[in-house]
């Protein structure tokens, strides 16, 4: 009996990802703990493993297929009895679940009704090989060959067990149709060279458009409902941090005797967990059964990767030594970079850091990282000019800005959590204690 496998949800919060890539092939056997694909979700690229033993019979959802929705079948198995002398099965109709993802979805310039695409061509002789056998053709291909009257019969199919879809119907090669001219006359409305977005104010050819991968559109949908739906307000202050950047010359000077270093966001974050141990109120997330009270700082960290942004946590960064805090932030670092994170990894924090300081930008204000109540941004250290005992000196000043959950954290209690911060960044020998 076959045995279907699942696309794997690999987070709570995941809902599809992409099949990027098969380990396997069909009629390869297999056995409990091999791995059979990789899956790309928003956060990282994650390998999965054969749970049953058998022979794959159906690879349903080909390689680099985005939009892949959890629990859709994506290949099937079958015993070693059952497979023995046997060649595979052929596939079943691709679940409607996956079906536009393994079609090539229509430009926004074509101008194609639903019912043209889904219709069958009348009186299609070219539909129907030559060979008697039952002829595996995606709709929208097969309208495109009508058009360009070609042959189906003489098209090698590049989609699931052989199917012939859109691209292969456009690549043909000029020698395969005596009349390819006339089909390239037809393909020419289906395969644009220049794409144009409609209701969009842009000239055709001025722009190039990139594909949203599952990263992005992840960011825009969850910062779109954060900006939206939570009540939030800053809180920005100066801070002189001329005693932290002597205080840090310090501590490399040991951290380095054990093969390490401390940056200035390691101090920052070991300041932000020490605040919401000291301003546990600010340390919280909404809820409609009632306020989380969290009993760690468990600080997410952001990290610029490419095609987004992503945050690994620091667990319990309140009881942890700066040089181990840097050291996981650099692990952690890189795996994001690979999209190699596990869901653990990222997934959990009770508060947000997003430094922008390296860039040079002096002062910002973040979206919420739901479901946490706070999020710290970072701007620039430079030197300033304040007053001082009615003296006008120069300092380093670092402007922070802490964006609250209104929902959560009041106005009392973010400015309470911005002075103890305040106060271990400017006494940094207060975070030894």
């Amino acid at each position: 009996m076959p045995i279907d496998i699942l696309m794997p949800a690999l987070s709570p919060t995941m809902e599809e990802g992409v099949l990027s890539k098969w380990h396997v092939k069909i009629g390869d056997k297999l056995k409990s703990g091999d791995i059979i694909a990789e899956i790309e979700t928003d956060k990282a690229t994650m390998e999965i493993e054969a749970v049953d033993e058998g022979v794959v019979s159906e690879i349903i959802v080909p390689a680099e297929t985005s939009g892949v929705k959890i629990n859709t079948v994506i290949a099937r198995i079958i015993g070693d009895d059952e497979g023995e002398g046997h060649a595979p099965s052929p596939a079943k109709p691709v679940p409607p679940a996956v079906q536009n993802t393994i079609t090539p979805p229509i430009k926004a310039t074509e101008a194609v009704s639903p019912s043209s695409v889904n219709a069958e061509p009348a009186n299609n002789p070219i539909a129907k090989p030559t060979n008697g056998e039952r002829l595996r053709v995606s709709p929208l291909a097969k309208r495109i060959a009508a058009q360009g009257n070609i042959d189906l019969a003489t098209v090698k199919g590049s989609g699931p067990n052989g199917r012939i879809i859109k691209i292969d119907v456009i690549n043909l090669k000029p020698n395969t149709q005596t009349n390819n001219q006339s089909a390239k006359a037809a393909l020419s409305t289906e395969a644009p060279s220049v794409q144009t977005i409609e209701g969009l104010p842009y000239a055709a050819g001025s722009y190039d458009i990139q594909k949203l991968d599952g990263m992005r559109r992840t960011i825009a949908k969850r910062l779109t409902i954060s900006a939206r739906d939570v009540p939030h307000f800053p809180l920005q202050v100066d801070i002189e941090i001329d005693k932290l950047l002597e205080a840090r010359k310090g501590i490399n000077i040991q951290a380095e005797i054990m093969g390490g270093k401390v940056s200035v966001n390691d101090l920052i974050i070991k300041a932000t967990a020490l605040a919401c141990k000291a301003v546990p109120a600010a340390n919280a997330t909404f809820t409609d059964e009632g306020i989380l009270l969290h009993h760690n700082a468990d600080i997410a960290v952001a990290v610029a990767v490419e095609g987004g942004l992503i945050t690994p946590v620091i667990r319990k960064a309140e009881t942890k030594g700066l040089l181990q805090i840097s050291n996981e932030i650099k692990a952690l670092a890189a795996k994001a970079k690979a999209k190699k994170l596990m869901p653990e990894e990222y997934s959990g924090g009770t508060f947000s850091v997003s430094n922008l300081g390296m860039f040079g930008i002096k002062s910002f204000s973040s979206i919420i990282n739901q479901p946490q109540g706070c999020i710290l941004s970072v701007g620039a250290g430079e030197p300033r000019p304040i007053v001082k005992n009615g003296q006008i000196v120069v300092a380093t000043i670092m402007t922070v800005t802490l964006t609250c959950d209104h929902r959560v954290v009041d106005g009392s209690i973010g400015a309470e959590w911005v002075v103890a911060f305040k106060g271990f960044i400017e006494e940094p020998m207060s975070m030894m204690l």
